[in-house]
């Protein structure tokens, strides 16, 4: 459960990780737009200056709404930039779509940095991974770790709560932003990932997006799909009128078959498919 703790104390954790940033030299930050990599690229800035920079990874996996508010959050808040294309669809092992493939996704990611880094002078790179994340099921986090990447915000303790609450205090508006992962996680584990499956859940959670929706993912199960709505939204979502538009819009983009997730919307719902040997080997 996501607990912000007292002022003081959050006070002192977002003190403890300027202290963290200042001491690492200077600094690439992974970012994706998200609340945990908007904040701490902000922070980063905060602290470093021009002696940081915001790297995004482009490929087919990042939706183009979500590059696009990333960039505009960076550019409204003067921290530098620049977007670097990765190439996991090219490999295998990613395409294969098992429980590890976000530790390829990562090792790419972290990989193009790496040179990145080299190139451009930089002493280290960062990503935003939080304290809640580290009991999680992520293979990325082992890529990480792998590569020397360092996680300021976990090192200095936060939760996701906290970020988001340290996020609001400094008035940046990705303080309450939904939780957002790549498209590929959307995909069932072992059907293969395509440029052509990613598409297809793009537009599908576009036009989830343009009914209200705030919340959601969209599960591709082959001829299925599997929408998950935040359950506080479920009064418009159950609807025969909501109904109907899903039905339209999913057997438009070539789904047999359109269901409803009564559970509601959850991070990570996919993992419920993987077996206890999977998950440990992910945690490893």
């Amino acid at each position: 459960m996501e607990i912000v703790n007292t002022a003081a104390m959050l006070d002192q954790k977002a003190e403890r990780l300027r202290q963290i940033v200042a001491g690492r030299g200077r600094l690439i930050v992974a970012y994706s737009g998200g609340v945990d990599s908007a904040f701490l690229a902000w922070t980063v800035h905060q602290v470093l200056g021009d002696q940081m920079l915001a790297v995004i990874a482009d490929s087919a996996s990042l939706a183009r709404t979500h590059l696009e508010d990333a960039l505009a959050f960076a550019r409204e808040r003067e921290i530098p930039v620049e977007v670097v294309e990765t190439q996991e669809l090219e490999n295998p092992a990613y395409l294969r779509n098992d429980a590890m493939r976000c530790f390829h996704c990562k090792d790419e990611l972290f990989t193009v940095l790496e040179r990145y880094r080299e190139e451009r002078g930089f002493d280290a790179i960062a990503y935003g991974v939080n304290a809640d994340d580290a009991g999680d099921f992520r293979p990325g986090q082992q890529a990480a770790r792998q590569h020397g990447v360092l996680a300021p915000l976990l090192e200095a303790g936060l939760n996701k709560a906290e970020i988001r609450e340290l996020a609001r205090q400094a008035e940046l508006r990705v303080w309450d932003k939904p939780a957002s992962a790549c498209l590929s996680s959307r995909m069932e584990y072992g059907r293969a990932v395509t440029p052509e499956a990613l598409s297809v859940i793009e537009r599908g959670e576009d036009a989830l997006r343009a009914m209200g929706f705030r919340q959601f993912r969209v599960r591709h199960h082959g001829e299925m799909v599997r929408i998950e709505i935040a359950r506080e939204e479920f009064p418009r979502a159950l609807t025969a009128e909501m109904a109907r538009e899903f039905a339209a819009v999913f057997k438009g983009l070539g789904f047999k078959f359109v269901t409803l997730d009564l559970e509601g919307f959850r991070s990570g719902s996919m993992n419920q498919l993987l077996t206890a040997e999977e998950m440990l080997r992910g945690r490893s």
